[in-house]
């Protein structure tokens, strides 16, 4: 699916754009007029850590359960936590940060390194090391990514990075080709809107 075609939550169809049309997150880096998709820009995650901002659209996210993607290692874990009766709990803590539910799904179906299972990443991060090593140059997202929710997060802003753990798993959406989540995209974009009219949206 051409990503024109996923609908597109207001808060991010707000967000600048890059030369191609896609919406550039709000913790994106810039260099000169050219985003830089895959890296992470320390004072924007900072301060949506701090003011609870979605990473994507860079809105307040209200109180109560955030959503992430995770890649092919993460979503195996959870399913296999799931399958097995047991809570899920990964303490290792990640550089990406959380979001909106229809920001979340609307990213794994735009993004190519979310939406595909042999997509690649062009660009890694600055000094990769034990934390950061999925996030290299050539790495692969995955037979299977999810978006996730979480009851809440963590986080820690040090000298060099922002650093999120989540905790308490509750909805997890796998996929192997992130189209899977249009029909979900378009309930919750429905279910929002209605939200904001006061009324069933229609």
């Amino acid at each position: 699916m051409r990503f024109e075609s996923v609908p597109v939550p207001p808060a991010v169809d707000a967000r600048p754009r890059d030369a191609r049309g896609y919406p550039v997150p709000a913790i994106t880096p810039w260099e000169g007029d050219q985003p830089q998709f895959a890296l992470t820009d320390y004072e924007r995650s900072a301060k949506c850590a701090r003011e609870r901002l979605c990473s994507v659209c860079n809105r307040l996210m209200p109180r109560g359960p955030v959503w992430r993607v995770v890649g092919g290692s993460e979503c195996a874990a959870i399913a296999e936590a799931l399958a097995a009766g047991r809570p899920y709990r990964n303490m290792a803590p990640t550089l990406e940060g959380p979001g909106h539910r229809a920001c979340m799904l609307y990213a794994s179906m735009v993004c190519p390194y979310l939406a595909r299972p042999n997509a690649r990443r062009r660009t890694g991060a600055d000094s990769p090391d034990d934390m950061t090593g999925h996030v290299v140059r050539g790495a692969v997202r995955g037979a299977t990514g999810a978006v996730v929710g979480f009851a809440d997060y963590e986080f820690a802003v040090t000298a060099s990075q922002v650093v999120f753990r989540f905790v308490d798993l509750v909805e997890f959406l796998p996929h192997e080709v992130s189209d899977t989540h249009l029909d979900e995209l378009r309930a919750e974009l429905a279910a929002r809107a209605a939200d904001a009219s006061g009324g069933p949206a229609g």
